[in-house]
């Protein structure tokens, strides 16, 4: 009865105010807590459950949002030109093509999140569990390489890679790869623009042994 006083002929709590509520929801990265300040700033005081309610209404889940390079505006023109100059290559240019690149990797995966489906009041389940340890337990850096017909040979790097380091690796890896993988004599070597690749004595090493490399725009995923 008290509840009919307050909210005559109206069921239950009031419904949010449509326009305010769905234009805020519509922020994808607008927090539960931010949404509700927002809508107290107008003396709309709301239970977060009525929010995720109205967010599921306009088709809104919960995510973990995708990570993507952020581009610049010359980066983006880099890109295109890029694309564009190569958009009427021959097959036959991708697949002698050398793709190059160095990666961490962590035993135990410290820095990746992880998901599992399992029933109430089995979390603690040998199967429902990551094992860790402290400090990550301990990572590896490697340099890789492949090409269309399947991965070349992986350097791992001891220490911190400089230009020296990086020559060392292109002298002992990238030519016996090229042969494994039967590449043509017009095989190109692909790399990103980390500075120990486009040093000026990197650059000249690479010239001096007759590697010719595929530009490559800044900040493309690779």
């Amino acid at each position: 009865m008290e509840q009919w006083r307050t909210f005559p002929g109206v069921a239950g709590r009031p419904k949010l105010p449509q326009e305010r509520s769905d234009n805020s929801s519509r922020r994808s990265q607008t927090t539960f807590k931010e949404l509700q300040a927002s809508l107290a700033s107008v003396k709309v005081i709301v239970h977060d459950s009525t929010i995720r309610k109205r967010l599921g209404k306009n088709g809104l889940r919960g995510r973990v949002p995708r990570r993507k390079p952020l581009l610049s505006k010359k980066n983006i023109k880099a890109r295109l030109s890029f694309a564009r100059k190569h958009l009427d290559d021959p097959q036959d240019f991708w697949k002698n093509t050398l793709w190059t690149d160095e990666t961490k990797i962590e035993l135990f995966g410290r820095s990746v999140s992880h998901y599992v489906w399992h029933k109430n009041n089995t979390a603690f389940q040998k199967k429902n569990i990551i094992p860790k340890v402290k400090y990550g337990g301990g990572s590896v850096i490697v340099w890789g390489c492949f090409a269309a017909s399947g991965p070349g040979r992986l350097a791992v790097i001891n220490g911190t890679m400089n230009s020296a380091v990086y020559q060392k690796i292109l002298k002992e890896n990238v030519r016996p790869s090229v042969c494994d993988l039967k590449l043509k004599r017009t095989w190109v070597l692909q790399q990103d623009n980390d500075p120990k690749h486009t040093s000026k004595s990197t650059s000249e090493w690479l010239k001096k042994n007759k590697m010719k490399t595929l530009e490559w725009p800044s900040q493309s995923p690779d």
